[in-house]
């Protein structure tokens, strides 16, 4: 990955963070910049697991790619969501 590919990953995260808590349903009690920071981890394993299954460089909007970070934002912040409300 490149450091502008790096810099974009966080960009994207932050939205895509965002997008993977839309994708649950119901209320998640975490709070909205554990939200993002999970959306930039998410953006960043999403674009090397995207690399290592050889969609990561498609012609257009990488669409696969893009999929890929929403769904590992929405497990993250399901898995988080879910630690934190058993909690006392």
């Amino acid at each position: 990955m490149e450091v502008t590919g790096f810099f974009t990953a966080i960009i994207i995260g932050l939205i895509i963070g965002a997008l993977g808590r839309l994708v649950l349903p119901g209320k998640q009690n975490i709070p909205i910049w554990l939200t993002l920071l999970i959306g930039v981890v998410a953006a960043i394993l999403g674009t090397f697991l995207a690399g290592a299954l050889g969609v990561d460089d498609t012609p257009g909007v990488d669409w696969i790619e893009l999929a890929l970070q929403i769904g590992l934002a929405a497990g993250g912040v399901a898995l988080v969501a879910g630690m934190r409300g058993r909690r006392p």
